[in-house]
């Protein structure tokens, strides 16, 4: 069995466990393992902010020419940081759906020939949403815990009219992480851009979209990356394509000297010209602030402790939670899964919500049977998978999750 003391060595041998006073923490005795949906604040964000707030104040409009840098800015810093991407190729700005449409429409535009568009079936939803908005849709139907591979990629490019395959590096639900090498290299020899969904990838896996070829990615910064509530996503296009990509939405921050206010749309050179409206400034300095920290860290460190804490929840989750009615729902090998953890159980919504109400502990519920256990590697000790484990095996085993309703909440 693995006690706590063992977790406890684990944390005292641990290089980035003094990051972890670097974020605003808890009192009391609650335990977050839901990093993977919103990440904690860190304390330079909200310095960053006040700032920022303060010189809204002083400055008014005269401190646009200081402002205007910053979707690029900020990109540049996230593309050095997590993102294994060049200066000039990444843009902070607008959110992950609007990202993804501007950048699946312009693939699609630049293939006229070509009108089917690539997900998977277990796809988060947003993504599936707005490709079908787009075209015709091809499913892949993947296996649920480990995600696509390039095999099902080659067979859906196969009948030659695919423009587009979109995927996620790491799945929402299962944590599964996707070999982004093989499945560019199939979407791109089967004739179509390849569009990677990084939102549960960056800032908790190493991301190297640079040395795999990818086309186009989107991402949020909300989650592993800490940016805040609604923070603004990010897209990256190849450099090599982005005077070749036009995005659909002519905002004035895609447009060649934005200032003189012309009459037609003209678009910026580079990745500027996948801008659209005014970039949300205090959004982008939580952002920054945030991205630092994770450059600070070192996605390579950052890596390794996402794959022991969620070794150790695993085998938490063998010794304590099979027993009560849980299954594994992600890849059991680290190198095969992001930073979380999921674990089905027929009751999981019940447990979800007695785990917050009764036991202090916070994760989340995805449907239709699983818990998903976030441990951010920036400021999740391993004491805490090792609470969170327990009180979930000591509440399931007295019932207590039978006090609470089955229907489902708006927000779950």
């Amino acid at each position: 069995m693995t006690s706590r003391e063992d977790a406890a060595a684990l944390d005292a041998a641990d290089p980035l466990a003094p990051l972890r006073a670097r974020f605003e923490l808890d009192e009391g005795d609650r335990i977050y393992v839901d990093g993977n949906s919103l990440g904690r604040l860190p304390l330079t964000a909200r310095e960053r902010i006040a700032q920022l707030v303060d010189e809204w104040a002083e400055r008014l409009v005269t401190a646009w020419p200081d402002w205007i840098e910053a979707p690029s800015r900020v990109g540049d810093l996230l593309a050095g940081a997590c993102l294994g991407a060049p200066p000039g190729t990444v843009l902070v700005a607008d959110s992950t759906t609007v990202n993804l449409y501007k950048l699946a429409a312009a693939a699609l535009a630049a293939r006229p020939a070509r009108r089917v568009l690539v997900t998977d079936a277990g796809e988060f939803p947003t993504d599936r949403y707005v490709l079908q908005g787009l075209g015709d849709v091809r499913l892949l139907e993947s296996d649920p815990v480990h995600g696509p591979d390039a095999t099902d990629v080659v067979a859906a490019c196969a009948p030659g009219d695919v423009a587009l395959v979109c995927l996620s590096l790491v799945s929402y639900r299962s944590g599964a992480l996707a070999d982004a090498h093989a499945i560019t290299r199939a979407a791109q020899d089967g004739g179509a851009f390849m569009l990677w969904d990084l939102s549960h990838a960056a800032g908790a896996v190493e991301v190297e979209l640079e040395a795999v070829g990818a086309e186009l990615a989107v991402g949020c910064t909300y989650k592993y990356l800490n940016g805040g509530p609604g923070a603004p996503a990010f897209l990256y296009v190849r450099r090599d394509l982005q005077d070749e990509l036009r995005s659909p939405i002519q905002g004035w921050f895609g447009q060649r000297d934005q200032f003189a206010m012309g009459a037609g749309y003209e678009p910026e050179d580079g990745i500027a010209r996948f801008g659209a409206g005014t970039p949300p400034m205090l959004g982008l300095a939580a952002v920054e602030a945030a991205v630092e920290l994770v450059g600070e860290a070192g996605i390579a460190r950052i890596r390794a402790k996402a794959a022991a804490l969620t070794d150790l929840a695993v085998a938490l989750g063998d010794e304590r939670l099979a027993p009560l009615g849980f299954e594994l729902g992600s890849p059991r090998k680290a190198v095969l899964r992001g930073a979380h953890v999921s674990f089905r159980h027929r009751d999981a919504w019940r447990i979800c919500q007695a785990l917050i109400a009764r036991a202090n502990v916070v994760p989340d519920f995805r449907g239709p049977d699983s818990i998903r256990f976030g441990l951010p590697p920036l400021y999740t000790r391993f004491v805490d998978v090792w609470d969170a484990v327990d009180r979930t095996a000591t509440l399931v085993a007295a019932g207590e999750h039978h006090d609470f309703p089955a229907e489902l909440a708006r927000v779950t």
